[in-house]
């Protein structure tokens, strides 16, 4: 990959200045001693500003007349309206100031006070971010002149990209899984670049009018994230190495030719490429627009800044009860992630009862009721302490909005009512069954052996199907099945009534770039066309801050996109996979239906819904018998909508931190194409070694992914959809799920129209309350309800009360329990667990006795060759 400094020519560094609409405000000469009245701090107290914010906004609020204001509040009352996460305060304001319109311009006068504040308000929202959490850790403006795309950068992404794509890809098998997290090469990449930048000599050579050194000066904060973005692209294993680990074995499929490099490659080149033509379609939706905050993207940027940005750790803030704080963020990071690397011992190592803090069931292990209710494995997890490991919670409570995290939470305790109704009642025989489990029973209570109902080329057989059992599933699995199912019909109706405009605007910019770029090719003389496109979001700073970097070409990633479907088709159509190869174009028009809808939910609460069971449930349907085939649709279906949401997320990053967009491009290319070789000539080993994926495998490589997806494979390709869902199946009534998600949706949004001021609904996320009633089988309350109060602490109590505080140390507090944690791991298995050392003491063994360790709580027993469900020969 070429080095440069910059792709755009060199520009003035945008030192605290702000331009909207061709006017240019320089706010650095503002006088930081200037009093603020009373009705000013109010609004930067329903704002969460701090004061030097409002005097900027004061002084810039000078500049706007009483027409652009209006217009401009008429916008953000559009966009922001319905957003729980910005001030209802100031919408209700907003609310009065459109109000009296007519009078306004009438008389101006009469509303001086009103529309004074109006056009500060306004300001606050141009200078910077309107979301609190943004403005923590984002900078509102530039310097473009810092080198980027630099050698070292690009020395020390490549060699991360291959040392984490190769630990993940090797250990991705292991029980327990050891990987490396984008956060810990973040962490290491900061010293390198530091020793690079003393030690290199400022040589180089130039190209095109650009200088590439091998020290172009310090080691800033662009070039590290530069580093970060390769990381974040390196650590997936293809998710197509799924399908050949299943081909491969003999215990699963055993078809040698599967061994095929070139098929292996072919498959994982393509889908790890296709979502990237989709992401560049979605920037207009996903990264451009203000709303979608990407709080993921927050916690990586707040480590980012705590190496970088110094001039922020010499103020004093005032913390909780009473403290003042003076520690640099850098400090505060590297005690936090030493504290945390030490405690994860104890859960991780030393006392696994404190992961599983199930101390109600050590009561009475054997008690199926105490287990099912309150167990913390098998059970549903109803615990007021549940857990003393960080690293259980489903969700990061300091890193998504508190929102996010209650919904989820609330979404699994309603959803929980629902699993106990279906269990105590028996219904669908869950009663012979655990009550919280991901996989498939038969009807003696067992694990389904899958292997029963398939002949030698693993394709259904109906008469070793008619004389085993049909498939049966655990009361939790049933209440995920059906809320996937209403999630998938509630995303797109929740897409079409909140952000309808927004997906209106997004189309017509892209219908504008489509006219444009035909004008363009027939005509040579383009000059000045581009600048009557229309422009996107214009009140958001950090948009008008990236128009001085030349934005990614359409057709980059078309061609990205039409590589990737070429070679998936390539790959399935050479070889004998018995599928069509346009099961590449499923995936693509899947995602064409949904990566919208899912990706704003993402971006705004942090919470993503994934296409797998929709996925799996029409390539069923299409390849009824044929478990690799229904594996091709589920991996193109699911894969091309998730890698295009990681993709935008990773260009959001690249968005917040100012990194050219055609270097954050070349950063993403080059570590998805080291890590998928990679990732393929570690697999072409693995597979060769003996015992491997069995409960005798050497190191732990006993492969439960690779299981859980076979076990899929046939449930729902070999069995296929039909004889469970179809018209007479066993779960059938769970297609409900799709009208209840849509008239879920539809009456929060009938509510909120009828009282639009509402704290509670405005609160309420539909979607997201879904997603945390997906979160069992084998999840449960006890990886969910730890997190509420932590959140409201941070969210609704430190946020509000000391927002300096907050501001300073919240996602870096993230960032560090995540790096602790992540280092900790690798360590504690290198260290001791790879050796076969093991702590036996009470603390580590209570936590497989009882029946919910042993997954042995049924509510119904059968007794010896006594099987529920229909009798053999009425079902087939």
């Amino acid at each position: 990959m070429t080095a440069a400094n910059d792709m755009s020519e060199a520009k003035e560094p945008v030192s605290f200045a702000t331009t909207v609409e061709g006017e240019k405000i320089k706010l650095s000469d503002t006088n930081s001693s200037e009093q603020l009245p009373a009705s000013l701090k109010e609004t930067g107290r329903e704002f969460d500003v701090t004061e030097s914010d409002l005097l900027e906004a004061k002084h810039l609020a000078a500049t706007f007349t009483l027409d652009k204001t209006i217009a401009m509040m008429k916008k953000v009352h559009k966009q922001h309206a319905s957003d729980p996460n910005f001030p209802i305060e100031i919408i209700n304001h907003i609310d009065e100031f459109l109000g009296h319109e007519a009078d306004l311009v009438a008389n101006p006068q009469k509303y001086e006070h009103l529309i004074e504040e109006m056009k500060i308000e306004a300001a606050l929202m141009t200078n910077n971010s309107p979301y609190t959490e943004v403005r923590a850790v984002v900078d509102n403006h530039d310097d473009p002149s810092l080198p980027v795309s630099t050698i070292r950068a690009w020395g020390i992404g490549v060699l991360f990209a291959i040392c984490i794509s190769s630990i993940n890809s090797f250990f991705d098998i292991r029980l327990p899984a050891v990987s490396i997290s984008g956060t810990v090469v973040q962490l290491l990449a900061y010293p390198f670049g530091t020793f690079l930048a003393r030690v290199l000599p400022d040589k180089g050579i130039t190209l095109f009018g650009v200088r590439h050194s091998l020290n172009p000066g310090p080691f800033n904060k662009k070039e590290h994230m530069l580093i970060t973005i390769m990381a974040s692209v390196a650590k997936s294993v293809p998710y197509t190495n799924y399908i050949a680990w299943i081909q491969v074995l003999p215990q699963y499929f055993g078809q040698e030719w599967a061994r095929s490099i070139a098929y292996q490659l072919l498959i994982g080149l393509s889908t790890n490429f296709i979502g990237y033509g989709l992401a560049g379609i979605c920037r207009r939706f996903l990264v451009y627009p203000a709303f979608c905050v990407w709080p993921t993207s927050l916690v990586t940027i707040a480590l980012n800044s705590a190496f970088h940005d110094k001039e922020l750790e010499k103020t004093t803030i005032e913390g909780p009860f009473k403290t003042r704080w003076t520690v640099s963020r850098m400090k505060y990071f590297c005690w936090l992630c030493g504290a945390m690397f030490a405690y994860f011992w104890l859960p991780n190592y030393l006392c696994g009862a404190l992961t599983y803090f199930s101390w109600m069931t050590w009561i009475s292990p054997q008690n199926v009721h105490l287990a099912s209710i309150t167990g913390g494995q098998t059970g549903l997890g109803l615990n007021p302490l549940p857990s003393l490991d960080w690293n259980v919670f489903a969700l990061d409570p300091l890193m998504v909005p508190f929102f996010s995290t209650f919904n989820y939470f609330f979404g699994a305790f309603l959803s929980m009512f629902v699993i106990i109704g279906l269990y105590y009642t028996n219904t669908y025989y869950t009663a012979y069954l655990p009550i919280n489990s991901n996989r498939p029973f038969d009807h003696f209570g067992h694990i389904y052996k899958v292997r029963s109902i398939v002949d030698d080329n693993g394709l259904f057989d109906a008469k070793k199907y008619e004389a085993y059992s049909p498939p049966y599933l655990a009361a939790s699995n049933v209440v995920v099945y059906t809320f996937f199912f209403a999630l998938y019909a509630a995303t797109v109706t929740y897409a079409a009534l909140y952000h309808r405009l927004e997906i209106k605007l997004g189309l017509n910019e892209l219908w504008q770039r489509a006219k444009f770029t035909m004008r363009r090719l027939r005509s040579k003389n383009a000059r000045g066309e581009e600048s009557t496109e229309e422009d996107v979001d214009l009140l958001d700073v950090h948009n008008r801050l990236m128009r001085a970097y030349p934005e990614v070409p359409q057709w980059w990633y078309m061609t990205c996109l039409a590589f990737a479907i070429a070679v998936g088709m390539v790959g399935v159509s050479l070889w004998p996979t018995n599928t069509t190869p346009f099961v590449v174009l499923y995936g693509i028009a899947l995602c064409l239906v949904f990566v919208v809808p899912i990706g704003i939910i993402a971006g705004m609460t942090g919470v993503e819904v994934t296409l797998n069971v929709i996925a799996e449930f029409i390539g069923g349907v299409w390849m009824e018998g044929n478990a690799i085939g229904m594996c091709f649709f589920k991996s193109y279906g699911y894969v091309t909508c998730a890698h295009a949401i990681a993709f935008s997320s990773d260009l959001k990053l690249a968005h917040y931190v100012k990194i050219p967009p055609r270097f954050t491009f070349c950063a993403q290319m080059v570590p998805t194409l080291v890590s998928t070789l990679i990732s393929v000539a570690i697999m072409q080993y693995q597979t060769r070694i003996e015992n491997v994926c069995t409960p005798d495998a050497p190191f732990r490589f006993l492969c439960p992914g690779v299981n859980t997806f076979f076990t899929a494979a046939v449930f729902w390709g070999t069995v296929g959809p039909r004889k469970i869902w179809g018209v007479g199946g066993q779960y059938s009534m769970t297609l409900l799920g799709f009208p209840f998600g849509f008239l879920a949706v539809m009456l929060f949004w009938y509510l909120n129209k009828k009282w639009p001021k509402s704290v509670i609904l405005r609160n309420v996320h539909p979607v997201v309350m879904m997603s945390g009633a997906l979160n069992w089988a084998p999840l449960n309350l006890a990886y969910m309800w730890p997190a509420v109060p932590v959140g409201a602490f941070s969210w609704l109590f430190v946020k509000k009360r000391y927002l300096a505080f907050w501001s300073k140390y919240n996602y870096v507090t993230s960032a560090a329990f995540g790096c602790g944690i992540a280092i900790s791991g690798v360590v504690t298995f290198f260290a001791v667990q790879l050796w076969g050392f093991q702590v036996n003491w009470w603390g580590n063994d209570v936590l497989n006795t009882g029946c919910d360790a042993e997954g042995t709580c049924t509510l119904l027993n059968l007794t010896d060759g006594e099987y529920f469900g229909p009798r053999l020969g009425e079902f087939s």
